[in-house]
């Protein structure tokens, strides 16, 4: 079948593995590796309900919520601020609702009809199922994957839609060069933004450019914290880059009015995140304080490493 068949049923199908597994067992993410994350998320979104003039019902969508951690984490901080009581929290995931979460929080599995306030993508498009397409001396052919074994094998021509997308976003050049088609990514990045009403959209994720494709593509699978082959039975997460700056075209044909696309790094420093270990002289004035201030600097290190989490790609999006 196509690799994007497989991955819908693998991770999404009956018994996917995102309907019985939670990330955090299985790969570190901005949201489980510090709750710096959730306190930069809690800035961003102060900075949206100023901007959209403190509306009467302040929506944060958090979308591939996982266990609900980001929102959970931002409840706790907003305690107090003047967002506090006109938040609504919503968690957009398949898999069943946390017995823990907070009841503060909405849980479904579709996206609101309408937000007025933040989303946030957090590793949410680069599990979103798509094809995968090997140039051949006959030219492009959609690559067919068994599912229990991942053994693969070419088949037909990808579709004319599919085709333009490659032409457009990741031209294949030599034989045996591979692409991922992220068509379906932008559809869904698209729909988010048609379901802002007024407010910001942000996508995070492992990503890619125009005129830095991986000539291999970047199709992989993970778990237990382990990079392990993609094979397509259930057993693992599979997930492949995003070509956010596709997603970000597809975002402005849906209704963004203004697009910023750059790394955690650039966004979250912005926000505050700096990694700046305190001055020495506290460890002598306030040794509790200087430990707690230093443990903070190290959280915010891991989310700003451009060799690690501060290398995702980060695509801003409004809609006012």
């Amino acid at each position: 079948m196509t690799w994007r068949e497989a991955m819908r049923r693998a991770l999404y199908g009956e018994n996917g593995f995102y309907l019985r597994e939670r990330p955090r067992g299985h790969f570190r993410t901005s949201v489980s590796a510090t709750p710096a994350f959730g306190r930069a998320v809690l800035r961003l979104l102060t900075t949206v309900d100023d901007t959209l003039g403190r509306p009467a019902r302040l929506d944060l969508v958090d979308v591939g919520s996982g266990d609900g951690s980001l929102l959970t984490q931002v409840l706790h901080a907003a305690a107090g601020t003047p967002a506090a009581g006109r938040l609504h929290p919503v968690a957009v995931d398949l898999s069943p609702r946390p017995a823990d979460l907070d009841p503060a929080v909405t849980w479904s599995a579709t996206l609101p009809e309408s937000i007025t306030g933040l989303v946030v993508a957090n590793e949410w498009l680069d599990n979103i199922p798509l094809d995968v397409v090997e140039a051949a001396p006959c030219g492009p052919r959609v690559v067919l994957v068994d599912p229990a074994t991942g053994a693969e094998r070419l088949g037909g021509p990808p579709d004319e839609a599919d085709a333009r997308w490659l032409a457009r976003w990741w031209p294949l050049g030599a034989t045996g060069r591979r692409a991922e088609v992220g068509r379906p990514r932008d559809a869904a990045w698209a729909a988010v933004i048609r379901r802002l009403a007024g407010g910001l959209a942000v996508a995070a994720d492992y990503a890619h450019a125009a005129g830095g494709r991986p000539p291999g593509g970047t199709l992989a699978g993970y778990r237990d914290g382990a990079r392990v082959p993609a094979v397509p039975d259930g057993s693992c997460d599979i997930t492949a880059h995003v070509a956010l700056d596709a997603c970000a075209a597809a975002g402005e044909r849906a209704g963004a009015t203004a697009t910023t696309l750059r790394t955690q790094r650039d966004a979250l420093r912005e926000l505050g995140v700096v990694g700046a270990r305190p001055p020495l002289a506290l460890a002598g004035t306030d040794p509790g304080g200087y430990l707690r201030a230093l443990a903070r600097a190290g959280e915010d290190a891991e989310l700003i490493d451009p060799a690690g989490l501060g290398g995702f790609g980060w695509l801003s999006q409004w809609r006012r």
